[in-house]
């Protein structure tokens, strides 16, 4: 037996709620693009009731929850009678490719997870643990990308009748099959080239739920035209316009951004962001002031100030009120300089 079976043994593990994490496995890495551009972890966590859910975590929390747990239940604490030894978390590192990082630390946080769910019982109820392995709303809300290291998401559906009373073709979303599909298991669905598939859910980007003569399953996007799609409010991202000079070329470019509309980025952040999507490094930052002149950003005040001048401006949904004016940085042309 091992040391964690032991543990386990020894704790009243059955007295423990359903809803206690039991083990916990990455399913994939996503990149979010905020201002900044990060990686979390998309984790797949079962419960002792075998509920499954997934969560996303950042590496920054896995180290936040290993820092109190150690000031909590580490050996070095000589005023808790419930100490223990903690498994031991994957170093910071400071210099690399994001993602390389991200994607190399999975298996020794996969390892750290399965040993963290083998402690005694003091240590699974502990409130940062649980809240840590808890699903909350923004998790419940995201659509994962891919899970590389799991079957796509689905859920029962009872079959949907196109048909039946109160079923509106019209406006139901719906996709026209290209090619034959037969699928894999149980879990997908088989369909002939033109057929009409009622859409569910989006599973995630490459994969859709839909009904077709009275059966229900899953399928890849790729198989598919869309037809109809699901209403615009399933999707949460908002978008930052931008108008980009070079020459006498303008173009205009919609980034999509994981930021609320009325957060306002820092200046670093905005101009690391331009950077990565036009692929260039001399440029300067802008806005329109009232005059319709360019004002160009130098500081995180400017930045401030161009978002709180765009508040009392219409604005669309899901679009940012203010904009941005991306030049070549030692083009000065672009600016009103007449008195």
């Amino acid at each position: 037996m091992t040391q964690a079976q032991q543990l386990r043994a020894e704790s009243d593990f059955e007295q423990l709620p359903d809803d206690i994490p039991i083990s916990a496995n990455i399913a994939d890495i996503e990149e979010k693009r905020g201002f900044t551009s990060h990686f979390v972890f998309v984790i797949e966590v079962k419960t002792k009731g075998g509920t499954k859910y997934l969560i996303y975590r950042r590496y920054r929390q896995f180290y936040a929850l290993q820092t109190k747990l150690e000031e909590r239940f580490g050996p070095e604490n000589k005023t808790n009678p419930f100490t223990c030894n903690l498994p031991v978390l994957p170093a910071k590192v400071y210099m690399g490719v994001k993602q390389e990082i991200a994607e190399m630390r999975i298996p020794a946080l996969n390892a750290y997870m399965k040993s963290l769910l083998s402690l005694p019982v003091w240590v699974l109820m502990d409130e940062d643990v649980r809240i840590f392995f808890y699903q909350s709303p923004y998790d419940s809300e995201q659509v994962p990308q891919a899970l590389r290291r799991l079957r796509p998401r689905t859920r029962k559906v009872k079959s949907i009748s196109p048909q039946g009373p109160g079923f509106d073709r019209v406006a139901a979303p719906r996709a026209e099959a290209l090619f034959d599909f037969t699928g894999n298991s149980k879990l997908e669905l088989n369909f002939k080239a033109g057929d009409i598939i009622f859409l569910l859910s989006r599973i995630n980007k490459d994969w859709l739920e839909g009904t077709v003569r009275g059966t229900t399953g899953i399928f890849p996007l790729s198989f598919v035209k869309i037809i109809k799609d699901f209403p615009e409010e399933d999707d949460l991202t908002n978008w930052l316009r931008c108008y980009y000079y070079e020459d006498t070329i303008s173009t205009i470019k919609d980034i999509a951004v994981e930021e609320d509309l009325s957060s306002t980025p820092l200046f670093k952040d905005l101009m690391d962001l331009m950077r990565r999507e036009f692929q260039k490094e001399d440029i300067a930052l802008n806005y329109r002031d009232t005059e319709g002149d360019l004002v160009r950003l130098l500081s995180d005040e400017d930045v401030r100030l161009m978002v709180k001048r765009a508040r009392g401006l219409p604005s669309q949904k899901r679009l940012f009120p203010w904009k941005l004016h991306i030049t070549q940085k030692d083009d000065y042309r672009v600016y009103n300089t007449v008195p």
